[in-house]
């Protein structure tokens, strides 16, 4: 997981032995039932595509605005294409990053009372305000590593205020090439690679995570990065969430994530960094950006 160290250890303290993965976590073993899995070490395969997208007219330069810093990751303020300006504001960031610990494999966190702070940060990665949350409206290591909070000021106020507009999550699956960034509010940099691939499932220790994002090897990411929004350079809209990396060449361990394909054969690709798709969110967000996941077309992991 892609968190800073002390904020890893601090996590691990609260969340006990059975802590989930962060950066200098202990170890932990492949889930069961992978012993069989046949095992590749292989580095990802970087397509001309991280060339041609510097050159390219139609691709825009990503910004630091709207992002977020976070006690022990990165986020970004998010709207849906559905969502009101005078809905509450949400925040997005990875499940691993909630400052109540890690979520269980199988847990799933909804409408729990939260007033944790964000960073909002400017263009130029300026901090022009503190922002802060009523409740965390969704968070899940299951499937996906997510979480949203929803703040105590709408979107009109931000805007009015600060001058910053939330980013847009894309409704539908992004696609393989596409040129992007990954844009860290706890650091304040920027990230730009391409869409490698999609992985079928990405496990890394206990957790498993569904239909992962793959980036070419440029977007060389550390911790602190966690819940980084993932921006298409096309449109400016949210495609995913950065949230892990294999930085030892470890198989399916913590901080060491492998790839499973559909007939369970695992490939390590050491220094690859990966996150997770967000086009599942508009669907299970509602009139003012209230949670519904029975809401028709909601495919999120309920509890």
């Amino acid at each position: 997981m892609r968190k800073p160290l002390v904020a890893a250890l601090i996590a691990l303290a609260i969340a006990g032995a059975g802590a989930a993965p962060a950066v200098a976590a202990p170890v932990s073993e492949a889930p069961a039932g992978e012993a069989s899995a046949v095992v590749n070490t292989a580095p990802a395969v970087a397509d001309a595509a991280d060339t041609k997208a510097a050159a390219s007219p139609s691709l825009q330069a990503v910004t630091l605005a709207g992002t977020v810093a976070l006690s022990n990751c990165s986020g970004s303020l998010i709207r849906f294409p559905n969502s009101l300006d005078t809905a509450p504001a949400l925040v997005l960031t990875n499940g691993h990053c909630l400052e109540t610990g890690f979520p269980t494999p199988g847990q799933v966190l909804v409408n729990r009372t939260s007033s944790r702070t964000f960073g909002l940060l400017n263009s130029a990665g300026t901090r022009v305000a503190t922002l802060r949350a009523g409740k965390l409206a969704y968070g899940t290591m299951t499937d996906t590593d997510a979480a949203v909070y929803q703040l105590t000021s709408t979107y009109a106020t931000i805007r009015s205020s600060y001058g910053i507009s939330a980013l847009t999550v894309q409704d539908t699956h992004p696609t393989a090439g596409t040129a992007i960034t990954v844009a860290s509010g706890y650091w304040k940099r920027l990230y730009s690679c391409n869409i490698d691939g999609f992985v079928y499932r990405v496990k890394e220790g206990d957790w498993t995570w569904k239909d992962s994002v793959r980036y070419t090897p440029a977007c060389q990411t550390i911790g602190g990065t966690s819940g980084s929004p993932v921006v298409d350079q096309a449109t400016g809209k949210v495609v995913a969430v950065n949230n892990t990396g294999n930085e030892d060449g470890g198989s399916c361990t913590v901080n060491n994530p492998c790839e499973v394909d559909a007939s369970g054969n695992v490939t390590v690709r050491q220094g690859i960094n990966y996150a997770q798709e967000t086009y599942q969110f508009p669907a299970c967000f509602t009139t003012g950006n209230q949670l519904n996941l029975s809401a028709a077309g909601c495919a999120l992991p309920k509890p």
